[in-house]
Protein backbone atom coordinates (compact mmCIF):
# COMPACT_ATOMS: atom_id res chain seq x y z
CA UNK A 1 0.00 0.00 0.00
CA UNK A 2 1.26 3.77 -0.60
CA UNK A 3 1.42 5.82 2.05
CA UNK A 4 1.54 9.07 1.46
CA UNK A 5 3.36 11.72 3.00
CA UNK A 6 2.74 15.50 3.48
CA UNK A 7 4.10 18.74 5.07
CA UNK A 8 2.16 19.88 7.66
CA UNK A 9 1.93 23.38 5.72
CA UNK A 10 0.09 21.27 2.73
CA UNK A 11 -1.78 18.66 4.47
CA UNK A 12 -5.93 18.70 5.31
CA UNK A 13 -6.85 16.82 8.20
CA UNK A 14 -10.04 14.90 7.65
CA UNK A 15 -13.03 15.13 10.20
CA UNK A 16 -12.92 11.41 10.36
CA UNK A 17 -9.44 10.84 10.61
CA UNK A 18 -8.60 8.03 13.58
CA UNK A 19 -5.36 9.99 14.67
CA UNK A 20 -7.75 12.84 15.54
CA UNK A 21 -10.59 10.91 16.73
CA UNK A 22 -9.15 7.70 18.82
CA UNK A 23 -5.61 8.73 18.71
CA UNK A 24 -4.89 5.93 16.19
CA UNK A 25 -1.57 6.79 15.50
CA UNK A 26 2.23 7.02 16.34
CA UNK A 27 4.53 9.92 15.97
CA UNK A 28 8.36 10.57 16.39
CA UNK A 29 9.91 13.95 17.07
CA UNK A 30 14.01 13.95 15.97
CA UNK A 31 16.80 16.89 16.69
CA UNK A 32 17.64 18.20 13.49
CA UNK A 33 21.52 19.18 13.47
CA UNK A 34 23.38 20.24 10.74
CA UNK A 35 21.20 19.66 8.17
CA UNK A 36 20.50 15.86 9.77
CA UNK A 37 17.96 14.01 12.01
CA UNK A 38 19.67 12.41 14.44
CA UNK A 39 19.59 8.50 15.49
CA UNK A 40 17.31 8.18 12.42
CA UNK A 41 18.22 4.76 12.28
CA UNK A 42 16.50 4.32 15.78
CA UNK A 43 13.59 6.44 14.94
CA UNK A 44 12.65 5.10 11.99
CA UNK A 45 12.82 1.51 13.19
CA UNK A 46 10.49 1.87 17.03
CA UNK A 47 7.83 4.09 13.88
CA UNK A 48 8.02 0.41 12.07
CA UNK A 49 7.89 -1.41 15.75
CA UNK A 50 4.74 0.20 16.54
CA UNK A 51 3.47 0.15 13.10
CA UNK A 52 3.42 -3.20 13.05
CA UNK A 53 1.95 -3.62 16.36
CA UNK A 54 -0.98 -1.16 15.55
CA UNK A 55 -1.33 -3.10 12.36
CA UNK A 56 -0.79 0.72 9.99
CA UNK A 57 0.70 0.65 6.95
CA UNK A 58 4.37 2.71 6.71
CA UNK A 59 5.48 4.95 3.97
CA UNK A 60 9.59 3.73 2.53
CA UNK A 61 11.85 5.40 4.48
CA UNK A 62 13.28 6.78 1.60
CA UNK A 63 10.58 8.81 0.43
CA UNK A 64 10.08 10.20 4.18
CA UNK A 65 13.32 11.33 3.72
CA UNK A 66 13.04 12.70 0.46
CA UNK A 67 9.75 14.49 1.74
CA UNK A 68 11.91 16.11 4.57
CA UNK A 69 14.40 17.87 2.73
CA UNK A 70 12.86 21.17 2.47
CA UNK A 71 12.75 21.06 6.14
CA UNK A 72 16.01 19.87 7.08
CA UNK A 73 17.60 22.65 4.76
CA UNK A 74 16.50 25.53 7.43
CA UNK A 75 18.80 27.04 8.96
CA UNK A 76 20.01 25.82 12.39
CA UNK A 77 18.82 23.30 14.92
CA UNK A 78 15.22 21.81 15.12
CA UNK A 79 12.75 19.47 15.55
CA UNK A 80 11.29 17.04 13.24
CA UNK A 81 7.82 15.45 13.81
CA UNK A 82 6.69 12.64 12.15
CA UNK A 83 2.99 11.69 12.32
CA UNK A 84 1.79 8.67 11.22
CA UNK A 85 -2.15 8.21 11.21
CA UNK A 86 -4.58 4.92 10.61
CA UNK A 87 -6.20 7.81 8.11
CA UNK A 88 -9.91 8.38 7.67
CA UNK A 89 -12.08 5.82 9.35
CA UNK A 90 -15.48 7.06 10.20
CA UNK A 91 -17.52 6.63 13.41
CA UNK A 92 -16.32 3.60 15.87
CA UNK A 93 -13.38 2.06 17.32
CA UNK A 94 -13.35 -0.84 14.49
CA UNK A 95 -10.40 0.24 12.07
CA UNK A 96 -12.16 0.04 8.23
CA UNK A 97 -10.82 -2.70 6.32
CA UNK A 98 -8.85 -0.69 3.76
CA UNK A 99 -8.14 2.76 6.13
CA UNK A 100 -5.62 4.66 3.68
CA UNK A 101 -2.94 5.65 6.08
CA UNK A 102 -1.40 9.08 5.70
CA UNK A 103 2.23 10.56 7.29
CA UNK A 104 2.63 14.37 7.96
CA UNK A 105 5.79 16.08 8.36
CA UNK A 106 6.62 19.63 10.55
CA UNK A 107 9.07 21.33 11.79
CA UNK A 108 9.63 22.97 14.97
CA UNK A 109 11.97 25.09 16.92
CA UNK A 110 14.22 23.34 20.00
CA UNK A 111 12.33 23.64 23.59
CA UNK A 112 13.99 26.57 25.35
CA UNK A 113 16.87 25.05 27.33
CA UNK A 114 16.73 23.87 30.93
CA UNK A 115 18.58 25.62 33.78
CA UNK A 116 22.26 24.31 33.62
CA UNK A 117 21.88 24.06 37.30
CA UNK A 118 19.32 21.14 36.54
CA UNK A 119 16.35 20.29 36.78
CA UNK A 120 13.57 20.91 39.64
CA UNK A 121 11.17 17.67 39.65
CA UNK A 122 8.04 16.45 41.48
CA UNK A 123 6.42 13.48 41.60
CA UNK A 124 3.05 13.27 39.78
CA UNK A 125 -0.05 11.90 41.22
CA UNK A 126 -1.67 10.62 38.26
CA UNK A 127 -0.83 7.06 37.62
CA UNK A 128 -0.19 5.17 34.46
CA UNK A 129 -2.39 2.59 33.29
CA UNK A 130 -1.04 -0.85 32.81
CA UNK A 131 -1.07 -1.89 29.07
CA UNK A 132 1.47 -4.23 28.02
CA UNK A 133 0.64 -4.08 24.46
CA UNK A 134 0.79 -0.75 23.92
CA UNK A 135 4.18 -0.45 26.75
CA UNK A 136 7.03 1.17 24.92
CA UNK A 137 5.35 2.66 21.68
CA UNK A 138 4.86 6.18 21.02
CA UNK A 139 1.96 6.02 19.91
CA UNK A 140 -0.58 9.67 19.79
CA UNK A 141 -3.05 8.60 22.64
CA UNK A 142 -1.10 10.54 25.01
CA UNK A 143 -3.69 12.30 27.40
CA UNK A 144 -2.26 10.87 30.89
CA UNK A 145 0.90 12.74 29.87
CA UNK A 146 -0.68 15.78 29.02
CA UNK A 147 -2.85 15.25 32.37
CA UNK A 148 0.45 14.47 34.19
CA UNK A 149 2.18 17.78 32.89
CA UNK A 150 -0.96 19.95 33.86
CA UNK A 151 0.76 18.91 37.05
CA UNK A 152 3.63 20.87 36.80
CA UNK A 153 2.50 24.31 35.95
CA UNK A 154 4.64 25.88 38.75
CA UNK A 155 7.52 27.47 36.58
CA UNK A 156 9.61 26.10 39.33
CA UNK A 157 9.14 22.44 38.50
CA UNK A 158 10.73 21.35 35.20
CA UNK A 159 9.33 18.14 35.03
CA UNK A 160 7.00 15.22 36.91
CA UNK A 161 8.15 11.79 37.59
CA UNK A 162 4.97 9.27 36.81
CA UNK A 163 4.58 5.59 38.48
CA UNK A 164 2.47 3.18 37.15
CA UNK A 165 -0.76 1.53 38.52
CA UNK A 166 1.32 -0.34 41.05
CA UNK A 167 3.35 2.65 42.03
CA UNK A 168 6.48 1.72 40.09
CA UNK A 169 8.36 4.73 38.58
CA UNK A 170 8.31 4.47 35.08
CA UNK A 171 9.14 7.96 33.12
CA UNK A 172 8.88 11.07 33.48
CA UNK A 173 6.41 13.19 31.43
CA UNK A 174 8.45 13.84 28.51
CA UNK A 175 11.43 11.91 29.19
CA UNK A 176 12.87 8.42 30.41
CA UNK A 177 14.76 8.33 34.16
CA UNK A 178 17.92 7.02 35.64
CA UNK A 179 18.97 6.45 38.48
CA UNK A 180 22.56 5.89 40.09
CA UNK A 181 22.58 3.64 43.38
CA UNK A 182 25.40 2.11 44.51
CA UNK A 183 27.91 2.70 41.95
CA UNK A 184 25.15 1.57 39.06
CA UNK A 185 23.00 3.06 37.04
CA UNK A 186 19.28 1.80 36.89
CA UNK A 187 15.98 2.80 34.47
CA UNK A 188 12.95 1.44 34.69
CA UNK A 189 11.19 -1.93 33.16
CA UNK A 190 8.80 -0.43 30.38
CA UNK A 191 7.28 -3.49 30.30
CA UNK A 192 4.01 -1.99 31.31
CA UNK A 193 3.69 1.28 30.48
CA UNK A 194 5.85 4.25 29.28
CA UNK A 195 7.60 5.26 26.34
CA UNK A 196 11.50 3.38 24.90
CA UNK A 197 13.26 6.84 24.44
CA UNK A 198 15.30 6.67 21.57
CA UNK A 199 18.23 8.50 23.91
CA UNK A 200 17.68 5.76 26.44
CA UNK A 201 18.10 3.34 24.06
CA UNK A 202 21.97 4.42 22.79
CA UNK A 203 22.68 4.96 26.21
CA UNK A 204 21.55 1.28 27.42
CA UNK A 205 23.50 0.13 24.11
CA UNK A 206 26.96 2.31 25.18
CA UNK A 207 26.42 -0.09 28.34
CA UNK A 208 24.86 2.79 30.60
CA UNK A 209 22.27 1.75 32.88
CA UNK A 210 20.05 -2.08 33.22
CA UNK A 211 16.34 -2.29 33.11
CA UNK A 212 14.80 -3.12 36.23
CA UNK A 213 11.92 -2.59 38.43
CA UNK A 214 12.34 0.10 40.31
CA UNK A 215 10.64 1.57 43.83
CA UNK A 216 9.81 5.05 44.78
CA UNK A 217 12.72 4.12 47.74
CA UNK A 218 14.99 3.33 44.96
CA UNK A 219 14.22 7.22 43.28
CA UNK A 220 14.16 9.15 46.54
CA UNK A 221 17.15 7.72 48.12
CA UNK A 222 19.47 7.74 44.78
CA UNK A 223 22.58 9.09 44.70
CA UNK A 224 22.35 10.89 41.39
CA UNK A 225 18.89 11.42 38.88
CA UNK A 226 19.19 12.64 34.89
CA UNK A 227 16.73 12.78 32.92
CA UNK A 228 16.70 11.96 28.94
CA UNK A 229 15.35 12.35 25.39
CA UNK A 230 16.34 12.52 21.98
CA UNK A 231 15.41 16.20 21.59
CA UNK A 232 17.37 17.26 24.98
CA UNK A 233 19.48 14.82 25.46
CA UNK A 234 20.98 14.19 28.94
CA UNK A 235 19.49 16.26 31.93
CA UNK A 236 20.67 16.32 35.52
CA UNK A 237 18.56 16.92 38.31
CA UNK A 238 19.00 19.30 40.94
CA UNK A 239 16.01 18.52 42.97
CA UNK A 240 13.18 15.99 43.35
CA UNK A 241 10.34 17.44 45.63
CA UNK A 242 12.49 18.14 48.69
CA UNK A 243 15.31 16.20 48.07
CA UNK A 244 18.33 18.22 46.45
CA UNK A 245 20.98 16.96 44.45
CA UNK A 246 24.52 18.17 44.12
CA UNK A 247 26.46 18.16 40.67
CA UNK A 248 27.61 14.02 40.44
CA UNK A 249 30.83 13.28 38.35
CA UNK A 250 29.08 10.12 36.88
CA UNK A 251 26.17 12.38 35.31
CA UNK A 252 28.93 15.08 33.97
CA UNK A 253 30.80 11.82 32.32
CA UNK A 254 27.34 10.82 30.55
CA UNK A 255 26.84 14.30 29.36
CA UNK A 256 30.60 14.44 27.92
CA UNK A 257 30.11 11.05 26.37
CA UNK A 258 26.91 11.77 24.46
CA UNK A 259 28.23 15.23 23.29
CA UNK A 260 31.15 13.88 21.81
CA UNK A 261 29.05 11.10 20.26
CA UNK A 262 26.47 13.77 18.82
CA UNK A 263 27.79 17.33 18.50
CA UNK A 264 24.25 18.44 18.80
CA UNK A 265 24.36 18.07 22.43
CA UNK A 266 28.34 19.69 22.99
CA UNK A 267 26.86 22.78 24.94
CA UNK A 268 25.31 20.82 27.21
CA UNK A 269 29.36 19.61 27.59
CA UNK A 270 30.16 23.13 28.59
CA UNK A 271 27.03 24.28 30.55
Amino acid sequence: MSVPVRLAQEATIAADDRGLNYGDGLFETLRIHAGQPLWWGAHWQRLSHGARALGIATPSPESVLAACEPLLAQPGDGVLKLLLTRGSGGRGYAPPEFAQPQMILSLHPLPKPFPATGLHLRWCTLRLGIQPLLAGLKHCNRLEHVLARAECSDPAIHEGLLCDAHGAPTCATAANLFVLRGGNWLTPLLDRAGVAGICRQWLLAQGIGRECRLTREHVDDADAIFLCNAVRGILPVARLDARRFEPHPEVRRIVRLLARAEPAFAAMESA
